[in-house]
């Protein structure tokens, strides 16, 4: 698959948002946490497993997009 044709679009545009939503989901959920609990410290805990979370989810779409041949490699294009 060429990660240049516009089926591939949504694929490529979900692994951009990824990372900021995760972190976002995972700060709101620490926030809330905060807010229930009356502490000040669950909105960065959650906020780091958010980031944690978004980059294996990044790491491991790629691993998967290498893997079916549709990425390229250092140097060379797959066709």
């Amino acid at each position: 698959m060429d990660p240049n044709s516009p089926g591939n679009l949504g694929k490529y545009m979900s692994m951009a948002l990824m990372l900021p939503i995760s972190t976002a989901v995972g700060y709101g959920l620490g926030y809330g946490l905060d807010s229930l609990f009356h502490t000040t410290w669950l909105r960065w805990v959650f906020l780091g497993f958010g980031t944690i979370a978004g980059f294996f989810d990044l790491i491991y779409e790629l691993d998967k997009d290498e893997k079916d041949g549709s990425g390229t490699k250092a140097g060379k294009k797959n066709k």
